[in-house]
């Protein structure tokens, strides 16, 4: 783990130290949200909040780090007397890891001195960004297997050690059943999986020999390879045959396609194991598979009880990064003693900000289905079985008026002060958590938000004192 304050972006650095030159280290308000969804998807997942938070708090530049600091040439000595001491000792609120989220909304929301919350900058968006992608592909693999156990093995081509590591925490909160990356498996608490490779049956002399040796030694674990040489020429009936002297002792076995047809392959296959009279064996398949691979594989009504999924799982396969960003909310003005709202404005109506202290709030009817998450400034409550009219972030006209039979506020404060104020559970319980979290509020959206295709749009709405108040930003600011 990384506890290094230099972790952060150059830039920061020379910023913070401009800063401190002007004595300007306010108490700031930043939020970290995303700007749109990846995989062209209808939902993402949050994760990675939870390993930022144990890093926060041992956040710190060591003698090591100020030396090779001053080497730069460019940082002042009194500066750098300044990072030797530096901690954060701000509020966090981010939402609950596992939690469904949507663009624009705060997932992690710092209270701070500018100086600290401007060098936690890089730290925050790079614990966030990587795993709720992730996290969301894995989610999105999940859901198009009809909920089938998802077995990640990706380690071999993640993003670096830090990478495989963070993308198997990752998959896991977003459904994956277990890994074949035995640290994480060790580190997180996750379920450990996997069996042969090729390798194995091509060390023996023969494919038939391969699959007994294997069940002599793992006889309550035997998925035999079958795509060494042919699978049905020879794979699946050397599976049969040592996988038939399994049975007659007890235990059962499954099979296992890594190249091929997959969909005429495994009906072939299905069929040899029931004229075998092995109806209990399982069929399970791996090779590049996507959300989209599956998804038509399921409805195509292939016969597969589970996936191995790697590659495109743990790298974010055609999608390599998250959208989110970290921008200034609100400032303390000296003038006023007030925190003031802050807005970034862009040619890009995508990329204009919503200012202020933000909560937000998820919306249910009386069958316990989210309608919409609404934004609302600090001190704003929204009750439920009340009449709300509620603004569109971006386009004025377009708007709507619900009554919400249950109000859920998503933001809560995690970390006061700079240290934790809830409990910090094993890696193994958190995870559990965090993955039921993903789970049981899936469970809560309409599949039309959830279709791996062409999904439709979650609202993400304004209160109207919170449009009131960007309104009153745009006009005051753009004249």
């Amino acid at each position: 783990m990384i506890n290094s304050a230099l972790f952060t972006d150059f830039y920061e650095l020379t910023m913070t130290q401009g800063y401190w030159k002007d004595n300007m280290n306010q108490k700031v308000v930043f939020d970290m949200f995303f700007r749109k969804h990846p995989f062209n998807g209808g939902f993402a997942i949050l994760a990675g909040n939870e390993t930022l938070m144990d890093i926060i708090e041992n956040f710190r530049f060591s003698e090591e780090d100020i030396q090779y600091l001053a080497d730069q040439k460019i940082f002042e000595e009194g500066f750098l007397n300044y990072l030797k001491d530096f901690h954060f000792t701000g509020d966090l609120y981010t939402m609950d890891e596992g939690t469904v989220i949507f663009p624009q909304e705060p997932l992690v929301r710092i209270h701070a001195n500018l100086i600290e919350a401007q060098i936690l900058e890089g730290l925050v968006l790079n614990h966030v960004n990587f795993q709720s992608l992730i996290a969301t592909k894995t989610a999105r693999i999940w859901l198009a297997s009809k909920k089938a156990p998802i077995m990640e093995f990706g380690l071999r081509r993640a993003q670096g050690p830090d990478g495989a590591m963070s993308a198997t925490r990752a998959s896991y909160i977003g459904g994956a059943a277990g890994t074949s990356n035995t640290l994480a498996g060790k580190e997180y608490g996750i379920p450990v999986m996997g069996t042969m490779a090729h390798s194995w049956i091509m060390s023996h002399s023969s494919e038939l020999e391969a699959f007994r040796e294997y069940a002599k030694i793992y006889p309550t674990n035997s998925v035999f390879l079958i795509d060494t040489y042919d699978t049905l020429k020879s794979g699946i009936k050397n599976a049969i045959i040592a996988g038939g002297e399994l049975v007659e002792k007890g235990y059962n076995f499954g099979v296992r396609l890594d190249s091929g047809d997959i969909d005429y392959l495994t009906r072939e296959v299905r069929k040899e194991l029931d004229r075998a009279g092995y109806p209990q064996a399982k069929i399970s398949v791996s090779n590049e598979l996507t959300e989209e691979i599956i998804s038509t594989l399921v409805a195509r009504g292939a016969p597969i009880n589970s996936w191995g999924v790697g590659t495109h799982m743990v790298t974010g396969g055609n999608e390599s990064s998250f959208t989110g960003v970290y921008k200034l909310a609100a400032r303390h003005d000296k003038e006023s003693d007030k925190m003031l709202p802050a807005m970034k404005f862009s040619d890009n109506p995508a990329k204009t900000t919503n200012p202020g202290i933000k909560n937000v709030y998820r919306l249910y009817d009386s069958n316990g289905m989210a309608l919409a998450d609404i934004l609302a400034l600090e001190g704003e409550t929204i009750e439920a079985g009340k009449e709300y009219r509620f603004h569109h972030p971006m386009v004025d006209y377009r708007q709507f008026t619900c009554k919400a039979a249950k109000v859920e506020p998503l933001l809560k404060k995690r970390i006061e002060d700079g240290k934790r104020i809830t409990k910090r559970l094993p890696d193994n319980e958190q995870l559990k958590i965090s993955r039921t979290t993903m789970q049981s509020q899936l469970e809560t959206f309409d599949e039309s938000y959830k279709r791996i295709l062409n999904p439709h749009i979650y609202k993400v709405s304004l209160t109207e004192k919170l449009m009131e108040l960007k309104k009153d930003f745009i006009e005051k600011n753009l004249k």
